[in-house]
């Protein structure tokens, strides 16, 4: 595994306030990874601190081996080779495109500067706008410029500070595809922030989720949703009910409208009381079977309609139906629960 980035119990303050604390997390050579969470949990402080502009209270950051950061050291952001993107673009208004991206080139020969500007220009699809002016272009055009600025000196690292997030729904989603792309065709190491969790799953293989200065859980996307390490995960990522139940086996949990079983990452003792995690996707409508619910809200969203159904006990689940099955409030309907992924969590007092 060959690791470009290391942070190692890294702790970081506003003055006495401590904002993130005893952070750990690798970073391999050419992963595009992301870290999530809500406003206020240390995403930008992180970010930050990685690129130099904020010293570190305790615990050390290494780039290719080196340590770059730690408790009285702190590498001047100049010397770390690494790129950022910020949310609101930060080009200077009064260079053209060309000279925004060339910013970071004053020490290559200006032959070879202009080169790699028209390279970079053609990588994001700005080919002929060299001369025009930040003002004269569009939000999406602004950020693809960000882009190439930061990667004309061919950092080891971009850090991106939710630079999708000024944009248009739309935009956004094509914009970011596209960026993905240009960075893995690069083989660009790249951390996104983001508080967007679709963000976070379509961006790479692997996140980070913050809560309160504090990494919550580390890992594949996949894993994220269908094995988070703690509530706060549970809730955070994806949608989803915990519904009460009490363990019958290592695979099995019984709850009050049926039988649970599947693959279960947390072994929890036979009778325990549990609340177990069940996402849209794990309740799915069938013509006939021996659980019915009623639809009490639906929401419409193209290709499916996301339904919340009452159980005869009271209980609302969530599910997800093709919107094809389209079907009036109080209306009932023919459910199996059927979760390839057991989560459970011990029963709160």
């Amino acid at each position: 595994m060959d690791i470009l980035l290391e942070l190692n119990a890294i702790r970081c303050q506003h003055g006495d306030q401590v904002v993130v604390q005893e952070l750990s997390l690798l970073v391999r050579k050419g992963e595009l990874t992301s870290l999530l969470g809500p406003s206020g949990c240390g995403k930008t402080t992180i970010l930050r601190a990685i690129a130099g502009f904020l010293p570190l209270a305790g615990g050390e950051i290494l780039l290719d081996g080196q340590v770059i950061s730690r408790a009285g050291f702190t590498l001047p952001p100049e010397k770390r080779q690494i790129g950022l993107v910020f949310q609101d673009y930060a080009l200077f208004p009064h260079l053209s495109v060309a000279g925004n991206v060339a910013f970071g080139l004053n020490n290559l020969p200006r032959n070879d500067a202009l080169q790699r500007v028209r390279q970079l220009l053609a990588m994001v699809g700005l080919q002929g706008l060299e001369e025009r002016y930040p003002h004269e272009l569009s939000g999406g055009q602004q950020q693809r410029v960000a882009l190439a600025r930061a990667l004309a000196p061919q950092p080891r690292l971009l850090l991106m500070d939710e630079p999708f997030s000024n944009l248009d729904v739309d935009l956004r989603e094509r914009l970011r595809r596209e960026v993905r792309d240009i960075l893995l065709s690069q083989g660009v190491t790249a951390i996104l922030v983001t508080h967007d969790q679709e963000e976070a799953f379509s961006w790479g293989n692997r996140a980070g989720v913050l809560f309160e200065g504090a990494l919550q859980q580390w890992g594949e996307v996949f894993d994220l949703y269908h094995q988070p390490s703690n509530r706060f995960v549970a809730d955070f990522i994806g949608q989803g009910v915990l519904v009460p139940g009490v363990m019958v086996e290592p695979d099995l949990v019984q709850t009050n409208f049926c039988r649970l079983r599947g693959d279960c990452a947390y072994r929890l003792g036979q009778g325990i009381p549990v609340e177990v995690l069940l996402r849209p996707d794990d309740i799915i409508p069938v013509p006939h079977s021996d659980i019915i619910a009623q639809v009490v809200r639906k929401e419409f969203k193209g290709a499916d309609i996301l339904y919340t159904l009452a159980m005869n006990d009271g209980m609302e689940l969530l599910s997800l139906f093709p919107s094809r099955s389209d079907h009036k409030i109080g209306e009932k309907v023919h459910i199996c629960i059927n979760p390839t992924h057991l989560v459970v969590f011990p029963k709160e007092a």
